[in-house]
């Protein structure tokens, strides 16, 4: 078991280790993976836009998988003052930008309201075998999460196996309903 501090520590230096071709192979494993999901009967989804210093997985497969099943996709822009995330139609006239942080950010857009979205695709360091995950702390995704239908499916993706046990889960954090790994889908 470890806490939420020391699995950051942890997998943020297994990320460290990977080199970009590996990277670039898992994201292909698991958009592949994706494609077997029983997902498909939605309108919205919702993709993370890779932080590349980061070292997060390429989400370009998986923007292409949606993109070849004809479904409109969503995007996020962070607001760190207030910690929530606003969303926008992905279009090909939507401009994005790295904000200061470098987490590439569309500019303008169509917004979405979070309770349209039916799938969610989330970054995370790590999760547990209950469906748990660390992310990087802000909390931005939780809160997210909390405002989306209840029957929105929430599918993390993570290049790495999970762990038993997250020590220091909170009453606010939201589970993931699956999880993509390169090698297995996790179902909670």
């Amino acid at each position: 078991m470890m806490t939420k501090s020391e699995i950051r520590s942890t997998y943020k230096s297994l990320r460290r280790n990977l080199t970009p071709d590996r990277i670039d192979q898992m994201s292909l494993e698991i958009a592949n993976r994706v494609l077997h999901l029983d997902i498909w009967d939605g309108e919205f989804y919702h993709v993370f836009l890779s932080i590349e210093e980061q070292m997060e997985i390429n989400t370009d497969y998986i923007l292409s998988v949606l993109s070849g099943k004809d479904k409109n996709i969503v995007i996020s822009k962070s607001d760190f003052k207030t910690r929530e995330m606003t969303h926008y139609l992905l279009t090909d006239g939507t401009l994005i930008k790295k904000n200061k942080w470098n987490i590439p950010e569309p500019v303008n857009g169509i917004a979405i309201d979070s309770k349209q979205i039916d799938v969610i695709f989330i970054p995370l360091l790590a999760f547990d075998n209950s469906g748990h995950r660390v992310g990087y702390g802000k909390g931005f995704y939780d809160k997210f999460l909390a405002e989306c239908h209840p029957d929105t499916k929430k599918i993390g993706l993570s290049f790495f196996k999970s762990i038993e046990l997250i020590e220091d889960v909170n009453a606010s954090d939201m589970s993931l309903d699956l999880c993509i790994t390169p090698e297995q889908t996790y179902i909670f």
